[in-house]
């Protein structure tokens, strides 16, 4: 007799879960990973050139609840991913005529520090009132990354995504840190509120005080923000100042437009000239200085009689100082240099860009990188050096402070232009490299926030767009087109009052790392004891 034996799947035999039940679980799991990602894509979004200021507190909101009581390891991938999903579309730009690798090896390392901020905010999301302790995390992660390596990348600052929302005039009270810490405990706030209301397995106490805490958290970033604003004013202090903004264009967008440096300087006088013959007409008021953006003349006009010249006919045809963007070579050394032009003394004093962008303006680890592929060290030839002290130009009795494009993103790099005497500031930029892409626009937003944070007016001259004027109180009153040639005129207050972010400098942000410090030992803390507890 023949016996026939029946296959048996062992696996199913040893797994008491069928398949489906195998797969639905294996989905779950990808559920938070989804999330975190989506959340990150959302906190995007709510970033310039959009003013959908307000979808970064969904999307925080939305990450704390991803993140609360997760393992280390887990808040460590979810927090990478949560990175990833803000990071690399807000950052694209940096590959636009360099390819993608530079981009996504920025956007690689720049995820880790929120990767970081994720494991941070899942330890404290176990301790009571945790959106405070969370929002502390977030800064202090900002913080750090404003700083290593290689000077930091503050680019991305939840600050610089408010300059249309209700949270603004809290750069007034403490800079970027208090105005993020608002934005960042509203959102876990709202985290909460959500949590508590559709928990119910607590005690009426317990619940009553969690939903209070929770509340708080929305309440009092709201309330402070209302009543900040009596902080900001467009009041004129010590007179006003007609200014003049010059946009003179480049040939074409992309990094060839440095090899037709003659033509961008020209562009810029032509500019200049057609400014002085309308005020000549009388179609628009005679200015009382001019600014022209980063990069106007990267012909050294120190060594180049020619470019010399020109500049020089400029400021003597529209009569008033001009602060001219040069590269200038001195000592063996390359500057990014802003130059005060009087009409009637040429040059008189200069300010050397002291923030310079790594693997733009220099090249760090260039031997390294050399020997991976020589034509990285190709694109940045000559590394520029660092200035050394603060630039404030006295033009026609008015002091501008100046702050040099990717020198906008430093809290300190523009305080001290103010707590040296700007009356106004000017982050003169060159923003040709990225074409039309969304840096602009996210730049433009970081001047808006600077224009609150000291109370001063912030003009913005940019080779090919977008330049603008901006009011103390953020407010865009005037700007160009991109790649068109075109100047403003504008009058503007003169302020020499100082907000209290301005006075206090770094301390509000210390003071939110050390809570954040304050949060994780407690958490560390509450975890090693629980666990000794365990054991015994």
């Amino acid at each position: 007799m023949t016996v026939t034996a029946t296959s048996v799947d062992q696996s199913d035999q040893l797994d008491p879960q069928p398949a489906p039940a195998r797969r639905r679980l294996r989905l779950a799991g990808l559920v938070r990973p989804a999330v975190a990602a989506l959340s990150g894509v959302l906190l995007y979004v709510s970033f310039p050139p959009r003013t959908l200021w307000w979808l970064a507190l969904p999307a925080l909101a939305v990450f704390g609840w991803v993140l609360r009581g997760r393992s280390w390891k887990a808040a460590l991938g979810l927090g990478y991913l949560f990175g990833l999903g803000f990071l690399l579309p807000l950052l694209v730009w940096t590959g636009v005529e360099v390819g993608s690798v530079p981009w996504l090896a920025l956007v690689a390392v720049e995820a880790v520090f929120l990767a970081l901020v994720g494991v941070g905010i899942a330890a404290v999301s176990r301790l009571p009132v945790w959106p405070l302790w969370a929002a502390a995390v977030w800064i202090a992660g900002e913080a750090v990354r404003a700083r290593v390596p290689f000077g930091g990348f503050p680019w991305g600052k939840i600050a610089f995504g408010q300059a249309d929302g209700v949270f603004l005039p809290l750069a007034a009270v403490g800079g970027t840190p208090v105005l993020g810490f608002a934005v960042a405990l509203c959102g876990f706030g709202l985290c909460e509120v959500v949590r508590v209301a559709v928990e119910g397995r607590r005690t009426k106490a317990v619940r009553r005080g969690a939903a209070a805490a929770a509340l708080l958290s929305v309440a009092v970033p709201v309330v402070g923000a209302v009543s900040a604003r009596s902080l900001v004013s467009d009041k004129a202090e010590d007179g006003t100042a007609t200014v003049a903004v010059i946009q003179g264009n480049v040939p074409r967008s992309g990094l060839e437009f440095n090899a037709q440096r003659r033509a961008v300087l020209d562009y810029h006088v032509k500019e200049t000239a057609k400014l002085a013959a309308d005020v000549k007409a009388g179609k628009v008021a005679r200015p009382d200085l001019v600014l022209w953006p980063e990069n106007s003349s990267d012909i050294d006009p120190f060594a180049n009689p020619d470019a010399y010249a020109v500049i020089d006919d400029a400021a003597r045809e529209i009569g008033v100082p001009i602060s001219v963007g040069a590269v200038v070579e001195r000592g063996g050394k390359l500057y990014n240099e802003q130059i005060l032009w009087d009409p009637k003394k040429g040059p008189t004093s200069t300010y050397d860009k002291r923030q310079v962008q790594p693997f733009g303006e220099y090249l760090p680890l260039r031997s390294l990188l050399g020997d991976i592929n020589k034509n990285w060290t190709t694109m940045v030839r000559q590394d520029f050096s660092r200035g050394t002290k603060p630039g404030v130009f006295d033009m026609n009795g008015a002091k501008v402070g100046l702050a040099t494009c990717y020198e906008a993103a430093f809290d300190w790099a523009v305080r001290d232009t103010v707590t040296h005497g700007a009356e106004m500031i000017s982050v003169p930029s060159n923003n040709a490299t990225f074409d039309r892409s969304e840096m602009t626009y996210q730049q433009l937003a970081m001047s808006r926030i600077r224009a609150v944070e000291h109370s001063r007016t912030v003009t913005v001259p940019v080779t090919s767009g977008v330049s603008a004027v901006i009011m103390p109180d953020g407010k865009i009153t005037q700007k160009t087109g991109m790649f068109v040639a075109d100047y403003l005129v504008q009058k503007v207050p003169l302020r020499t009052s100082e907000t209290p972010a301005t006075r206090m400098g770094i301390l509000p942000e210390m003071a939110l790392v050390l809570v954040a410090v304050g949060g994780l030992g407690w958490a560390i803390g509450s975890g090693l004891r629980a666990r000794r507890s365990t054991e015994a």
